[in-house]
């Protein structure tokens, strides 16, 4: 599993003092307390995940600690998912400078997840097999995700709004993606049996796969891309509940009906219940793996909106996608109330777009 330990970089950008005294201002709220819970049922043994909650911005600052939680659901084996799940952390973070204050550092994170995925990609060239990636990280209360293929992201955020933090990644479901990769040159359909039926999903030929982004996957052919769609958001002080599950999950439950399932439940019950609530409704049919985590304010006594007011708010505004041509720069714009803070939004697959300096 890969080390969340600081970097020492060859040249010290800041010195430690100066670094320690822009923490400590840039703490314009106290930090919310995070608790977290993981369940899973196995079928084909190809489902990680990654829990690591001590990892520091700055060496030996524990003021600067941050929270890094993953699910990696592989395919064709599962050794795209084990490579991914200890290398894919200390990638992102070698991609980001050395001597930022947080705000640089959460202004960074999004370039340096797309060049983390694409680095960790490109070093795992031993098999044919590959694997989602859904990857969060929780600094207080900005929460950034970077996500390829089908497993999935929720925010429930207290009162009642449900949202996704990631896109899908299947050719069935995604017509942008199938017409992305229809226009590269590649070949989406479903599998054709002996008197010409097509049966299942759209997939891509070659390879046959059903997702249009995926880590590894090297036979598959350049349709198929590491470049992760990534969200950031800063909730309000109200905190809220991420789900991160595979698509074991969201096969059998809807975003809605997951969320719905654990409601008032500790964490790591509300992870159980999850995994429970899909095993009824569809059997163990896959891999199916749940990370529940709660993002909490430190008095837990946050005013809060009405469910249906705070839902259509977090619908009308939050997750709407940005025209192509804007949508790799952050913004700055406020929810209506303060429930959450849009900060960044980018799905573009173009590798040039998305490492703009």
């Amino acid at each position: 599993m890969s080390s969340g330990e600081g970097r020492h970089g060859r040249h010290d950008l800041v010195p430690l003092a100066a670094l320690l005294s822009r923490e400590m201002k840039n703490e314009k709220m106290e930090k919310p307390s995070v608790s977290y819970g993981h369940a899973a049922q196995s079928r084909k043994g190809e489902d990680y995940f990654l829990i690591k909650t001590d990892c520091e911005r700055v060496p030996g600052n524990p003021s600067s600690t941050f929270s890094v939680f993953a699910i990696f659901d592989g395919h064709n084996g599962n050794a795209a998912a084990i490579f991914t799940r200890e290398h894919l952390l200390s990638l992102v973070l070698n991609a980001v400078p050395h001597g930022l204050g947080r705000e640089e550092w959460l202004l960074a994170l999004p370039r340096a997840l797309v060049a983390g995925f694409v680095k960790t990609d490109k070093e795992f060239q031993r098999e044919t097999s590959g694997t989602t990636a859904t990857f969060v990280i929780v600094d207080a209360w900005t929460v950034t995700v970077a996500s390829v293929g089908d497993s999935r992201c929720i925010l429930d955020t207290q009162g009642g709004g449900i949202s996704s933090l990631t896109v899908d990644h299947r050719l069935e479901e995604n017509v942008e993606e199938r017409e992305r990769v229809t226009a590269s040159g590649g070949e989406v359909g479903r599998l054709s049996i002996a008197g010409g039926a097509q049966i299942g999903p759209l997939r891509c030929w070659p390879g046959g796969l059903c997702l249009s982004r995926s880590i590894g996957d090297l036979d598959v052919g350049e349709f198929i891309v590491p470049i992760p769609y990534v969200k950031q958001v800063k909730l309000s002080n109200a905190g809220g509940r991420l789900i991160i599950a595979s698509d074991g999950i969201w096969d059998a439950l809807s975003s809605e009906m997951a969320a719905k399932s654990c409601r008032g439940l500790p964490a790591g019950l509300a992870a159980r219940q999850v995994v429970k609530e899909a095993l009824r409704t569809r059997g163990l049919k896959d891999d199916t793996t749940c990370i529940v985590v709660d993002i909490i304010p430190p008095d837990n006594s946050a005013q809060h909106l009405s469910p249906l007011k705070k839902q259509n708010i977090l619908r009308a505004f939050l997750f709407r996608m940005r025209p192509r041509g804007s949508a790799h720069k952050p913004s700055k714009k406020l929810a209506t109330v303060g429930i959450v803070e849009e900060l960044f939004e980018e799905g573009s697959a173009m590798l040039a777009e998305r490492l703009v300096v």
